[in-house]
């Protein structure tokens, strides 16, 4: 086997240079790190391009899955997290993963909302249901319980995804944790199916009996218009922490 050493192999303005010929292994030993922007097959397509710090573009289908990072946001005080670009056609699901979100005040619930093409408001109409498994510390309490207080039929506001999480200063250590997913949301021939489920810690038992509650929400939004907008909040105070990541499916 050959061997060149050399600090750099430049070719020609324009001209392409090729390492090996066609049967051959080009190989790096361990420990040789190869840096580029760009990585092409030998057809000439674009595997994945890279801006220099780490963020990929013009990522290959094949590369993809069908699970897709599209964007995050993290709260910090905010009275709401929108989701305001990233939503359309592209994709046939698209999936929200809350992670430790925790709330200024206390007994707050969370809920999302969203709104079709050019429309404002976070006012869409929703017909969802709402049930829950709750266990508390004290083991004093367990059941399984359809919650008339966070379904819709045909409301406009903020649909509740989790019941009544402890928080605030009360509460500095608890959140909650969970995903929603929304089906087509560019269809202009079908209503938007959603469903979630959130892990949470519960205070409607009293401040000195948290229990654990899963919650369980699913619905539709009543509208045969296009949504590229989605909104989540609490019924009350602030987001003070957490984020959430949206993704695609297709």
């Amino acid at each position: 086997m050959s061997t060149v050493e050399t600090g750099k192999f430049e070719p020609s303005t324009g001209t392409a240079l090729n390492l090996g010929a066609s049967g051959d292994a080009v190989t790096l030993p361990a420990g040789v790190t190869l840096k580029t922007n760009t990585i092409k097959d030998s057809g000439g397509n674009t595997i994945f391009t890279s801006d220099g710090s780490g963020t990929l573009s013009s990522v290959n289908s094949s590369l993809q899955g069908n699970m897709v990072f599209i964007s995050s946001a993290t709260a910090s005080a905010s009275a709401t997290i929108d989701f305001t670009s990233g939503i359309d056609s592209t994709y046939d699901e698209y999936v929200f993963y809350l992670v430790n979100m925790s709330c200024s005040g206390n007994d707050a619930s969370m809920g999302f909302q969203a709104n079709a093409v050019g429309a404002s408001g976070f006012n869409e109409t929703i017909t969802s249901t709402h049930f829950a498994a709750l266990h508390t510390e004290s083991d004093s309490t367990a059941s399984l319980t359809y919650n008339t207080s966070a379904d819709q039929a045909q409301g406009t506001g903020y649909q509740i995804m989790q019941w009544e999480q402890g928080g605030g200063a009360s509460y500095p250590d608890m959140c909650i944790s969970g995903e929603l997913h929304i089906f087509a949301p560019s269809s202009t021939t079908y209503v938007k199916h959603f469903y979630s489920t959130f892990s949470s810690v519960n205070v409607s038992h009293g401040p000195t009996v948290p229990a654990a509650l899963n919650s369980f929400t699913g619905g539709y939004i009543n509208s045969a218009l296009a949504m590229d907008e989605i909104s989540f909040k609490y019924t009350s105070g602030t987001i003070n922490a957490g984020t959430i990541y949206m993704y695609g499916i297709k």
